[in-house]
């Protein structure tokens, strides 16, 4: 079964984190990887998550399966998390199910849409997450992309956007960033979403909003406004969830994957199917990090806590963007980078060469991927000025 095969091409993400592991020089620097750090370049456990473990710990008293839909205390606060008070939550036209991580959410979302529509084709930004193309192929469906960040301007390829999303047909699926888009920080504007819904209205393409992300660009509520909007104003969406970064649950695996149909009754029938999506893939969710997050948002102390230990990171990450737009100036680099001031989230493309991405990396020890995708949150006050430094060698005419 093995012998005729050749080794599988190793993920771009994975062999950067494995040639910085083996890098053995004091200050390297891992822009790449997609994990928040903290100014000791560490990715922590929230307070909040190790109090509601520990409440966890002494309360749980079984582990027994929870059902293929998860745990269905997590399911209720994620769906007010993402949707606030949407109509479609009173109108009870939303099932979720508690997933392996965002990725897992993901791949029950490509496994339902060829289930229900094996035609459909998925429409995804140019770029997108590394990781969207393959996962939607390995479903078996069709991937196309449209236009949307703009290399020259750093900015979003507004017009060119909704030219191409203009001749998506009817039942075709079109893949949105709900916030802090990965990998280039540029997101949509209330405007845009505006004018997706009722492209969608009037077409009948059906939108998959991936949020990865809430909370990491300016508020819980202001991150889901895409999704809130996309549910309220249409018959159909499929959104995904993921507590990865705005928890710290990376290891833990848990996400959710939501669908919102016409009415009631479409919504229990599309809710089998999700099911059954879900029973022939992984059969039951683990449990633990979804019981950490329920536990969390059920309680009001450890949900403050929680919103404090959020706004930290992503306040910190913002510090971070202002300060390397601030520095690189002071440095004496000619090259405008305060586009990175203006986006959000984690990454942000730096629009360098690649000679200068693998000069970085050979001579000062700063990795990043190929498409000069930096995170941000891999900046602290110990390595930014080696950073600025680096990148003003690096950019002399």
């Amino acid at each position: 079964m093995f012998s005729h095969l050749q080794a599988a091409p190793t993920d771009p993400i994975l062999g950067l984190m494995a040639a910085y592991s083996q890098d053995s020089r004091p200050f390297k620097i891992d822009l790449g990887v997609g994990v928040y750090k903290d100014e000791d370049g560490h990715t922590p456990i929230l307070a909040s998550v190790k109090e509601a473990e520990a409440r966890r710990s002494r309360n749980e008293t079984t582990k027994t399966y929870i059902g293929m839909a998860g745990d269905p205390g997590f399911n209720a606060q994620m769906d007010r998390l993402s949707l606030g008070d949407a109509r479609a939550l009173t109108d009870s036209r939303v099932a979720t199910a508690h997933t392996p991580g965002g990725t897992g959410a993901l791949r029950i979302a490509a496994d339902l849409i060829k289930r229900c529509r094996p035609d459909a084709t998925v429409w995804m930004s140019d770029p997108t997450w590394g990781n969207h193309p393959a996962v939607f192929k390995a479903a078996g469906l069709t991937v196309r992309d449209y236009p949307y960040y703009d290399a020259a301007t750093q900015s979003l390829r507004a017009d060119a956007m909704f030219d191409a999303l203009s001749k998506v047909p009817a039942g075709d699926v079109v893949l949105l960033h709900a916030c802090c888009h990965n990998p280039s920080g540029v997101d949509l504007a209330p405007e845009h979403w505006q004018r997706l819904a009722t492209m969608a209205q009037t077409q009948g393409f059906v939108p998959l909003v991936d949020m990865a992300y809430q909370g990491f660009s300016t508020d819980l509520d202001s991150d889901a406004y895409g999704v809130r909007l996309l549910a309220n104003a249409l018959p159909e969406l499929i959104y995904t969830t993921s507590c990865s970064k705005n928890f710290g649950l990376y290891r833990e695996r848990i996400g959710a994957v939501s669908v919102v149909a016409a009415n009631a009754e479409q919504t229990v029938i599309a809710k089998s199917h999700l099911l059954s999506t879900i029973r022939n893939n992984y059969s039951m969710p683990p449990a633990h990090g979804a019981l950490i997050v329920a536990e969390i948002l059920g309680d009001a102390e450890l949900k403050a806590q929680w919103l404090s230990e959020l706004a930290a990171m992503r306040d910190r990450i913002n510090t971070y963007r202002h300060l390397m737009v601030s520095r690189l100036r002071e440095a004496g680099v000619e090259r405008d980078f305060s586009f990175i001031d203006r986006q959000r989230g984690m990454f942000s493309f730096l629009g360098i060469a690649p000679e200068q991405i693998q000069r970085l990396r050979e001579e000062f020890g700063i990795y990043m991927v190929g498409s000069s995708r930096a995170n941000i949150a891999g900046l602290n006050q110990r390595n930014l000025a080696h950073f600025v430094d680096a990148m003003a060698t690096v950019l002399k005419p």
